[in-house]
């Protein structure tokens, strides 16, 4: 049986409230699922190779950073940071942070620990998870993410 990606609810920094996948149903999702701030250099360097594939034009790529659920004021000081630090429009508009409780996050995907970031490729209609890796993106994992978007067509 295919994993279903979880529903989450977080907002993005442009503020607004979303639910991933939920709330994109046009295009194949890729998520790319980081737990720890210094996990935002290999975040960026999956992004820009996922970018220069072209494939930000077949895909919603969303950048998704997981953090423990903790005081309201903690998680607007945290965006706030983040908004501040974080110019670019688009780039405001495709990192959605969720503040959920990490380890039930990380058993339902089955992810051993919060020491990588993790990218899931989801169905946009049933939410399956089509692919999935660890760290950044290799080249023979772009193939098979353009594969199945070439699928969609």
């Amino acid at each position: 049986m295919p994993e279903i990606f979880p529903s989450i609810t977080g907002k993005n920094l442009n503020k607004e409230k979303l639910t991933i996948p939920d709330d994109y149903n046009e295009k194949n999702l890729l998520v790319i699922v980081a737990f720890q701030q210094w996990q935002q250099g290999v975040v960026d360097e999956a992004i820009a190779i996922l970018e220069a594939s072209n494939l930000d034009h077949n895909l919603s790529i969303l950048e998704i950073p997981v953090i423990q659920r903790s005081t309201r004021f903690r998680q607007i000081r945290l965006d706030t940071l983040m908004r501040v630090a974080i110019r670019d429009r688009r780039v405001r508009q495709r990192t959605v942070t969720v503040y959920i409780d990490k380890q039930a996050f990380r058993d339902q995907l089955n992810i051993p620990n919060d020491d990588s970031i993790h990218w899931f490729l989801i169905d946009h209609v049933s939410k399956k998870i089509l692919l999935r890796g660890k760290d950044t993106v290799s080249p023979e994992e772009i193939t098979q993410i353009v594969s199945y978007s070439k699928k969609m067509d």
